[in-house]
């Protein structure tokens, strides 16, 4: 497929299968983490695979958006690690990670996974259950696994897009 069609395609799976997904696609997904582009090349991404059904249940205590998924990636920065710049007072780490995120999310889709970026949690929540480090900074969950039958794409707005001229200007 080529990228644009998986592009379109690609959509937020909220409605899982149980089928456990197979080491091999989940290595091409962090190779995919790993590849992904960071501010200076710093990597602070930090990224914890939550599988194990005890793992998945405490996630889901902090997060109810996770639901069915069999599984999930916590995506976070090493604030140590991440790219400052203090004109702006920006930390990298964030769009680091969404970077990050992003890349999973195509690959996933390209082997048949189906993922959905989520945030609605509270960090605090995330750090105390999963006994994180201070300097480790959630920024994201990616819910992952194969979609079920009755996947769709939940958004009504989804496959709706903007014109190019609408959102690209030339200066």
């Amino acid at each position: 497929m080529d990228f644009l069609t998986m592009a379109q395609e690609r959509y937020s799976v909220r409605s899982y299968s149980q089928a456990p997904v197979e080491e091999e696609k989940i290595e091409k997904i962090l190779k995919a983490a790993q590849y992904a582009p960071t501010a200076l090349n710093f990597q602070p991404q930090k990224i914890y695979m939550v599988k194990s059904p005890e793992a998945m249940e405490k996630l889901r205590f902090v997060c109810r958006y996770v639901k069915d998924a069999p599984m999930a990636a916590l995506i976070c920065y090493d604030m140590t690690k991440s790219w400052k710049h203090a004109p702006d007072k920006l930390d990298s780490g964030e769009m680091d990670c969404a970077i990050t995120a992003t890349h999973m999310m195509l690959e996933a889709w390209e082997q048949g996974v189906g993922t959905c970026f989520i945030r609605g949690y509270n960090n605090r929540d995330i750090i105390g259950m999963f006994n994180l480090p201070e300097h480790i900074k959630p920024v994201c969950i990616l819910a992952m696994g194969y979609p079920s039958e009755k996947s769709h794409p939940y958004a009504k707005m989804h496959g709706v897009y903007r014109e190019l001229d609408e959102m690209v200007e030339e200066l």
